[in-house]
């Protein structure tokens, strides 16, 4: 099955309760697998947070102006999740590079600017799927800790850009499953 993405082209606040199975179908109608792509502020309060390590820290997510993505995959292997959400993060990054942007380093499921944090990213599961959230900021502007944003960076069109790194991310697992089929088992 191949691997569907949504743009919303309206604002959407992300509260941490878009973070549940078939987000994307109830909302969209994108059935299976599937990227959705908004743009609005980021609020996430104690009961929402899936990060204990934050909740413990009492590290709590804040952006005014955000890029988020929500992915949705059907498969309940929470350590492949995690391993699609850095490759998620390594497209971000790519599809950066493409505009120019030389500036940013990856630091597990993160991007940075020096000491500024670009994304917020989580995997977790759901009774019937896995789910990756990352988000971008897009204003910097009374963030809780130091960040950037991608108008720092002069990425202007913010739900282009999602929209370029969402076909990239579904071309990779389209390829990542065609490369399965190709290959002969040995002894």
């Amino acid at each position: 099955m191949v691997m569907k993405y949504f743009v919303l082209h309206k604002p959407l606040n992300y509260d941490g309760t878009q973070l549940q199975s078939l987000f994307a179908y109830k909302n969209f109608g994108l059935m299976g697998d599937s990227m959705s792509i908004f743009r609005g502020t980021c609020q996430v309060g104690e009961n929402e947070m899936v990060d204990m390590e934050d909740v413990l820290a009492e590290d709590w997510i804040y952006s005014e102006d955000m890029l988020h993505f929500i992915v949705e995959h059907f498969e309940m292997d929470l350590e492949k999740t995690i391993i699609r959400q850095r490759l998620l993060i390594a497209t971000i990054k790519e599809e950066l590079e493409k505009l120019g942007v030389t500036t940013l380093s990856r630091r597990g499921d993160d991007l940075y600017e020096e000491d500024k944090k670009l994304s917020v990213s989580i995997s977790t599961l759901s009774p019937v799927s896995t789910l990756i959230h990352c988000g971008l900021n897009v204003s910097n502007k009374n963030t809780p800790i130091p960040t950037i944003g991608l108008a720092n960076l002069n990425i202007l069109d913010v739900l282009a850009f999602g929209e370029s790194v969402a076909k990239h991310y579904c071309d990779e697992v389209a390829s990542i499953r065609l490369a399965r089929c190709k290959v002969r088992g040995v002894k």
